[in-house]
């Protein structure tokens, strides 16, 4: 197996996106895919995050990352079939072929903004700036919930992955409004690519609901994982994977 392969059985064509939505990822670091999921398939993954969440308990997302203020859970890939869309769907994949090239799934979680929390400072996920083109890691948010402007919906500088800065080299304190920034506000069932080295962050969920979403992370595949796919993979989880799907989270056999 490889790259191409992977990507070829898992329905990744050359037209899969056109060419306004790679200039727009290219120029604004992001790029929402509206209805990648259905009405259906976000109850359904709310249903079941919710159990999870149940189920965890204090111990939930502690695989990765615990955030006060929040709802997380880690490891989705071994915690339901249903989650395997975020690292199988060709239009998203499509996407990160386009910003990455050869890549392979850092990891599958999920954030709740909990009513009034959520706040984050802006950052980039990668711990330095890199030339224009030469990108590391690239990310992917699942909308469970409608995205608005009062409920926590991320917010990002475009442009920003090609300035060759930090957020802190810049502003006093990347907790701040930035004057460029714009929320990302969209309709449940929409997925957000963007670019990892893209300036971006949650805002405050100023409703009385959480604002749900889940973020499918890919990186190089030199890069260590977020989560070890392999350390944490499951017998029964590597089973029900197709071998392209095995590439993307680059796992063999397990016994």
């Amino acid at each position: 197996m490889d790259m191409a392969t992977a990507l070829r059985d898992l329905g990744v064509t050359d037209d899969v996106l056109t060419q306004a939505e790679k200039d727009q990822l290219d120029r604004d670091g992001f790029l929402p895919l509206e209805g990648i999921l259905s009405t259906e398939e976000v109850a359904g993954l709310n249903q079941r995050t919710a159990e999870l969440t149940a189920a965890e308990g204090d111990r939930a997302g502690l695989e990765v990352h615990q955030e006060k203020g929040t709802d997380r859970l880690a490891d989705l890939v071994n915690k339901d079939p249903r989650f395997e869309v975020c690292f199988s769907h060709p239009r998203v994949l499509g996407a990160m072929r386009h910003v990455l090239g050869e890549f392979r799934l850092s990891s599958l979680n999920s954030r709740a903004a909990l009513p009034g929390q959520g706040h984050q400072s802006l950052h980039a996920d990668f711990g330095h700036p890199v030339e224009p083109g030469a990108y590391e890691v690239c990310n992917s948010i699942w909308l469970l919930d409608d995205f608005t402007p009062d409920n926590g919906a991320t917010r990002v500088v475009p442009g920003s992955h090609r300035r060759g800065t930090m957020p802190g080299d810049e502003m006093a304190d990347p907790r701040d409004e930035h004057p460029d920034q714009i929320q990302l506000t969209g309709k449940a069932g929409t997925v957000v690519v963007f670019n990892s080295h893209l300036w971006h962050g949650g805002t405050l969920n100023r409703t009385d609901r959480p604002r749900r979403a889940m973020h499918a992370y890919f990186a190089l595949r030199y890069l260590p994982q977020q989560l070890d796919q392999q350390a944490y993979l499951r017998v029964e989880t590597y089973k029900r994977l197709s071998p392209a799907q095995r590439y993307i989270l680059d796992v063999t056999g397990t016994g």
